[in-house]
């Protein structure tokens, strides 16, 4: 297989170039040069944004292009509108935001979304930037060539927006640690190499449409993710379940200030947590347990000093330390037990 990645060197992209090499694939990279690509690729420069900025691109060919931007959609139009005569298959990797909040526990892919940013259009929102450049790879490339991957929560190694590399940090400087209950709450997320994989697996079965890619409902809990986490890092952290209502009461964002975590009951759980994927899974989505996530990006995040990459448009997350134990000392949270 001949495979593009736009990107290719960080998070996603990275997973998707490693896998495929991992196949025997035939990878290009084009990117604006800025992160050293991995050995084996063949690395093309350009600057999506820029006039001009594909010309590296004008010529080649390849069965499929993935595609992980995530900005205004005037990049995935262009981009899609020069390749499609030239590529076989345009996945994108969008996301579950697409779908109308709230999106209701046990949605699946035919669940009403959002309007979609128009081609032309600077960045709007999230949601809107996402499903606008889902239907300009559709428009370019036809709705039989085209997979529209609605990625959750992703986790793994390589992970530069600060949600598992928190917690572990976190849990690694030991002591009570502030744990969201109920330990038991169900998550869904997919660990990026498991992502990676179903997209490569998507171009050889000639897939197309739209997919929910995350874990299956249940595949962890709050509690078997803290815990991993504990075991990962050998730490002698102490978790202490905390009610929901403590958590909310005392100010603190579920999601940015707790990453990961959003309370049970809420529209905001449901639509993170709850999604459908059963469609995937009948395409071959494999996810890997809990614990293996959670030790290799430990092993990872010490390999690259401890300190993870952070993308440059997003905030950092996480709580600070005198919230924590401020919240800790009102509360006494119960250490080991269900709150």
């Amino acid at each position: 297989m001949r495979l593009l990645v736009l990107g290719g060197t960080e998070f996603v992209g990275r997973a998707v170039v490693e896998a495929a090499l991992g196949r025997g694939w035939d990878v290009t990279v084009f990117n604006r040069g800025t992160h050293r690509p991995p050995a084996g690729v063949r690395a093309l420069q350009g600057d999506r944004t820029a006039p001009g900025g594909l010309a590296a691109l004008a010529q080649g060919e390849w069965d499929a292009v993935v595609d992980t931007w995530s900005a205004a959609p005037r990049a995935v139009h262009e981009a899609a509108r020069l390749l499609r005569g030239r590529a076989g298959r345009y996945v994108y990797v969008s996301s579950c935001s697409v779908y109308a909040w709230p999106a209701p526990a046990g949605y699946d892919e035919s669940a009403p979304s959002v309007e979609g940013a128009e081609p032309d259009a600077g960045t709007t929102d999230y949601a809107r930037d996402k499903r606008g450049a889902e239907i300009a790879a559709v428009e370019a490339f036809g709705a039989d060539r085209c997979v529209l991957v609605r990625a959750g929560l992703i986790l793994g190694p390589y992970e530069n927006v600060g949600r598992l590399p928190w917690w572990l940090t976190r849990v690694a400087r030991g002591g009570p640690v502030l744990a969201p209950g109920p330990r038991d709450l169900p998550l869904q997320y997919v660990d990026v190499r498991d992502l990676a994989e179903w997209i490569l697996g998507a171009v050889e079965q000639e897939l197309s449409g739209p997919y929910n890619l995350i874990s299956p409902q249940r595949h962890a809990t709050m509690g078997s993710l803290l815990e991993a986490c504990v075991a990962a890092t050998g730490s002698a952290a102490e978790l202490r379940w905390t009610e929901p209502e403590v958590i909310l009461e005392a100010g603190i964002a579920p999601w940015t200030q707790l990453p990961v975590w959003v309370p049970p009951g809420t529209d905001m759980h449901d639509a993170l947590h709850a999604a459908d994927v059963s469609r995937a899974v009948a395409a071959g989505l494999v996810c890997r347990p809990v614990e293996e996530t959670v030790a290799d990006t430990w092993n990872w995040l010490r390999s690259v000093g401890g300190t993870a990459p952070q993308r440059p448009d997003l905030p950092p997350l996480g709580l600070d330390p005198e919230v924590e134990a401020k919240v800790l000392a009102a509360t006494g949270g119960v250490s080991g037990t269900t709150p």
